[in-house]
């Protein structure tokens, strides 16, 4: 989705997640001007919304994916590509043969991968969550030995990464970064703990719903996707630009995981269930547009 920057080329590294959901410094503001408030953010949603639910009723085109540009969503003004992507000849540039590349194989991905309770010595604090689901195309096929990688903030809502520095305790015990490759039938699972809300820089006080960072990498480094997974009941839904940029409210949804009691394990974790389906009519928002 037109989120926040992924991974490093190379997907998730062994210590530390990227620098999800960490914008860029805001612009200075004009002198005497304010910073946009949470109601000025919340009725350029509205507008736009509005917009795009007039554009599904006179029956035009939707969008596949958020704009890159979406208004509310101040921080990506200055990150998101302003020009057209450059074509690489393969031929012409031998070093070009790098991007068809996974940076990881089968045998990378070990048990304790999909696991981001048990890598390290102490158990981390907060909720801890199974988190299982299918990777699908648009015939509802699976998607087989896919790698899957996850990144998130901690259960206070930090991320263990050097740009965070919101003043959440880190938690020594949680470096929030997993990895697995789907089975035959394209199932993933991973445990971990459910990541906590934070603030961030987009406007006056702007806050991010709890979310997992998602990528699906495909047979070459070209072909990842990027998007998030959201749990359900959120209040904060309603107030984050990002989440907002999905103009359509039947995907909005598909960005929402289930809970799933018979996931749930006993004296052990909560279960949810979020399916993902890569292309097609009923594919589940990412990062950016094809």
């Amino acid at each position: 989705m037109a989120f926040d920057p992924p991974t490093p080329p190379g997907g998730v590294p062994a210590a530390v997640p990227a620098p999800a959901s960490l914008p860029a410094p805001r612009p200075p503001l004009p002198a005497g001007a304010r910073p946009p408030t949470q109601a000025d953010i919340s009725r350029e949603i509205a507008a736009l919304h509005a917009s795009a639910a007039h554009h599904r009723e006179t029956g035009n085109p939707a969008p596949d994916h958020p704009a890159r540009d979406f208004t509310p969503y101040r921080s990506s003004a200055s990150r998101h590509p302003r020009q057209p992507l450059v074509e690489i000849d393969g031929l012409a540039d031998p070093e070009a043969v790098e991007l068809s590349g996974p940076a990881f194989g089968v045998t990378d991905i070990t048990d304790l991968d999909a696991d981001l309770t048990r890598r390290h010595a102490g158990e981390p604090l907060g909720e801890r969550i199974t988190v299982t689901g299918r990777i699908l195309d648009r015939t509802g096929r699976p998607v087989r030995r896919q790698l899957v990688e996850i990144w998130q903030a901690n259960a206070s809502g930090r991320y263990a990464h050097q740009r965070d520095q919101h003043p959440a305790p880190l938690d020594p015990n949680f470096t929030g970064v997993g990895r697995c490759l789907t089975d035959d039938d394209g199932r993933y699972e991973f445990t971990t703990i459910k990541p906590g809300a934070y603030p961030w820089r987009n406007h006056d006080n702007a806050w991010r719903p709890a979310h997992i960072h998602f990528s699906f990498f495909g047979s070459a480094f070209t072909q990842r996707l990027v998007t998030q997974m959201y749990f359900p009941g959120d209040p904060l839904f309603p107030y984050d630009p990002i989440l907002a940029s999905v103009t359509d409210p039947a995907a909005r949804a598909r960005l929402v995981a289930a809970y799933d009691h018979e996931l749930s394990r006993p004296e052990q974790s909560l279960g949810y269930r979020w399916d993902v389906v890569l292309d097609g009519p009923s594919a589940t928002w990412i990062e950016e547009g094809r």
